[in-house]
């Protein structure tokens, strides 16, 4: 059985540190939950949102391992990928995969940005379409099902 997390997003993608790759894998399977954050450095409301998505992951993250996050780029220039992606404490999609990120975003639907979609890891169904607003409450971590 093939997985989708690793068909959508290929067999890596990039580490929160710029350098190193994190194989796909890692965060596939049963009990897994992960986000695709769609966002662009030129876009304020991101730039506004970003902050706020990386508080409540890293405090997450750490009573939920099996959450992931992978930004997905609408950057204009690598430059401007790079130093976004530095603000966050997340993975991302590389900067040169503009091919999947446009079949990302018509595979879920997106059509504006900011815009998060949580996946199931171990089918890669959708469990939301609007992470977004689902960070405003509390309560999103039972309703994304974070074990």
């Amino acid at each position: 059985m093939s997985n989708k997390i690793v068909e959508y997003l290929g067999g890596t993608v990039k580490g929160n540190n710029g350098s190193n790759f994190v194989s796909t894998e890692s965060f596939t399977g049963s009990g897994k939950v992960v986000g695709l954050y769609f966002s662009a450095h030129w876009c304020p409301p991101c730039r506004s949102f970003t902050p706020e998505l990386a508080r409540k992951y890293t405090k997450y993250k750490q009573q939920y391992p099996s959450f992931e996050i992978v930004f997905v780029s609408s950057d204009r220039s690598e430059n401007d990928f790079d130093s976004y992606f530095s603000e966050m404490p997340w993975l991302a999609l590389p900067f040169n995969e503009e091919g999947k990120k446009n079949k990302l975003m018509a595979q879920f639907g997106v059509r504006g940005i900011p815009a998060l979609v949580i996946l199931n890891g171990e089918t890669g169904k959708v469990i939301s379409k609007d992470g977004r607003a689902d960070t405003a409450s509390e309560t999103y971590p039972t309703r994304w099902k974070l074990q």
